[in-house]
């Protein structure tokens, strides 16, 4: 059965998934980049990123390895894909991760306007979803054939799929670091009433792996 999943999605202490300031030389925001001092290193990411073989074990490549399991299809707010607001200029601009992203499978990306397909090396292509969070997960899940979907962010996408109850799971990872404004993950979203429960907690020495599932009776939030 297919599941909605999030997963090494990062906060500060202080709640926020993103710095402020967004753009081309702060993709996350001032300050964001400090969110992810867990993740750099680990062997996970250097492989998905740089297609190298080195890097760290242990607590936090474990939680990012889990990231990458029987996921079938993403979903990403326009925000994660690239800088640009408004209607696409062209097709200039293809994401932040040069020509073999690190998803390998399709990529429905929320946006108010219309962008052909756009197939990269590696098995990625990014699909431009104007209907808005439901048609986007409908395809997702239909591209899926079966396997989980991960939704990647940014924070304002999973608030609005949070409040709609369509996350199964979701895996968090606590940064100690404070940004002191941005983007909060959880603004307007009573994770309690959704029917979220912690269900498993590990710390290393660069965060604080948290696990938090919906109950699959919950009623709609």
């Amino acid at each position: 059965m297919t599941r909605v999943r999030v997963e090494g999605f990062t906060i500060s202490l202080d709640g926020y998934g993103a710095g402020p300031k967004q753009d081309l030389d702060n993709p996350l925001g001032v300050g964001g980049t400090d969110l992810h001092q867990w993740l750099f290193p680990t062997r996970t990411f250097q492989r998905a990123l740089f297609g190298k073989d080195n890097g760290t074990t242990g607590i936090d490549d474990d939680f990012a390895a889990r990231g990458f399991r029987n996921i079938g299809a993403w979903i990403l707010g326009r925000n994660m894909f690239g800088p640009i607001r408004g209607p696409w200029p062209n097709g200039d601009w293809k994401g932040w991760w040069g020509n073999n992203p690190p998803y390998h499978v399709p990529v429905f990306v929320l946006t108010h306007h219309a962008r052909a397909p756009l197939e990269m090396e590696g098995g990625t292509t990014f699909h431009f979803i104007t209907g808005g969070i439901r048609e986007a997960l409908d395809r997702a899940r239909e591209a899926a054939d079966g396997k989980d979907v991960r939704i990647g962010g940014g924070p304002g996408t999973l608030q609005q799929y949070l409040r709609a109850g369509l996350i199964d799971e979701l895996h968090l990872a606590i940064a100690p670091v404070l940004l002191g404004g941005g983007e909060r993950l959880f603004e307007g979203v009573d994770m309690r009433a959704s029917g979220y429960a912690c269900t498993q907690v590990v710390a290393s020495g660069k965060a604080t792996h948290v696990v938090l599932r919906r109950k699959h009776n919950a009623p709609p939030p």
